[in-house]
This record gives C-alpha cells, sequence and structure tokens, in this order.
C-alpha cells in the first residue's frame, strides 16, 4: 500500500507539516514559536493549570514548558505569582501582552492557512471539523495513554 493511501499516514504528514509552517510564519511575523502559541492557548484557557499539565496536553516535556514560560515571562507575554495557598505553587497567567499577541497569532495563522480551506465547500468544511472532534473525542477518552481527558470545545 503506497502511503498516500493511508489515513494514519496523510493524517500525521499534514500534521507534522501544519506545525512546522505554523513555528515558521508565527517566528517570522510575530517572534513567537508555534509551542509559545500553544502554551498561551491553553494558559488563557485554564489559568490555574500546571506545568505538567500543560506538558501533557501538548504532547512535550515539562522542561520544554518551562523553558518556554520563563522565555515568555522574560518576553511579558506571561506573569507568575506565588500562590496565596501554596508558597511553593506558581500561578502563570497571560498578561494583557500575551493575550493580544495570541489574538494575533490566531488571526495569523487563519490568514495563512485560508488558501488550503478555501478549497473546500462550506459543507466540506463543517463535515472536517465533525469528523475531527469525533476522532479527538475517540482518542482522547479519559484513561488512554496521551488523552487529554477534556472534551473539545470550539
Amino acid at each position: 500500500m503506497h502511503p498516500n493511501n493511508n489515513v494514519g499516514y496523510l493524517l500525521q504528514h499534514v500534521a507534522i507539516t501544519m506545525a512546522r509552517q505554523n513555528d515558521q510564519v508565527l517566528q517570522e511575523r510575530l517572534g513567537i514559536g508555534f509551542s509559545q502559541f500553544k502554551i498561551l492557548m491553553v494558559l488563557e484557557r485554564s489559568p490555574h493549570i500546571q506545568q505538567r499539565q500543560i506538558a501533557d496536553a501538548l504532547g512535550q516535556t515539562e522542561a520544554s514548558i518551562s523553558r518556554q514560560i520563563r522565555l515568555m515571562i522574560d518576553k511579558s507575554l506571561l506573569q507568575s505569582t506565588v500562590s496565596p495557598h501554596n508558597r511553593r505553587e506558581h500561578i502563570t497567567t497571560p498578561t494583557t501582552k500575551g493575550i493580544r499577541l495570541a489574538e494575533e497569532a490566531m488571526e495569523v495563522l487563519n490568514t495563512f492557512h485560508s488558501p488550503m480551506f478555501e478549497r473546500l465547500s462550506e459543507k466540506q468544511q463543517e463535515q472536517f471539523v465533525e469528523i475531527l472532534k469525533n476522532m479527538h473525542e475517540c482518542i482522547c477518552q479519559a484513561g488512554k495513554t496521551s488523552a487529554c481527558d477534556r472534551p473539545f470545545n470550539t
């Protein structure tokens, strides 16, 4: 069987290629990487999440997340405060600048990828989103290895 006829191969290839393109376009236009954008999105959605949970959700190491968070604090995209309940725990949240940059990044990515999605009819786009949601639900069932254990709401 040719790899181009294998759904798993095609999905992985498209995902990896898009991630590389996302990283490149965000670096060129906004000076942040795709990893930093994803961290901003997670923190915006779940501000009191721990670094280990961010790493699990994004499929990265905790060390990588910690390094990116330090860089983002230095760029004033995130702020870290000591938890009033536990002095050993730090709460990391996006700054106003970080939130604005995440919004800009989303616009940049939508514009960059729009030619690809414009090739699909509106009905095909809706079906595509539903298919991806169904696949996500199947892959990320609670208890499965690397499951995000949360619903995917858009």
